[in-house]
């Protein structure tokens, strides 16, 4: 595959932001506010805690994340969205929207088939 084909750009991009976390991660600190560790686990609470660390330091990497340590005891960290990772937001705004829209169909087809087999 060459490096500048489109196929190069949509692995370069699923490889960033794909995963059962990493967009509702992103999604969340696009909310607004800086969020620490526990309120993340929080907000996501099927995550593991090796899960998220782990999904926390991918998007780190990727500048897509800024975690910030105040020299405190007890240490506080918290995580936000970068300038660079703000530019996801258009395309996390795009995939929320259109899940939404995936799920009522989903539904509503779910609800024809189970109609259409008591009718029978």
């Amino acid at each position: 595959m060459q490096k500048n084909s489109p196929q190069c750009q949509f692995v370069g991009t699923l490889e960033t932001i794909v995963g059962k976390w990493k967009p509702l991660i992103i999604y969340l600190l696009l909310k607004g506010e800086p969020l620490r560790f526990n309120e993340l686990r929080r907000l996501l609470p099927d995550i593991t805690q090796r899960m998220l660390t782990l999904s926390l330091r991918e998007l780190e990497e990727d500048e897509i994340v800024k975690r910030v340590v105040y020299p405190q005891v007890p240490p506080k960290v918290e995580y936000s969205i970068t300038e660079y990772g703000m530019s996801l937001s258009p395309v996390m705004e795009t995939l929320h929207q259109w899940g939404a829209a995936h799920v009522e169909r989903m539904k509503r087809t779910k609800e024809r088939i189970i109609t259409s087999d008591s009718a029978d």
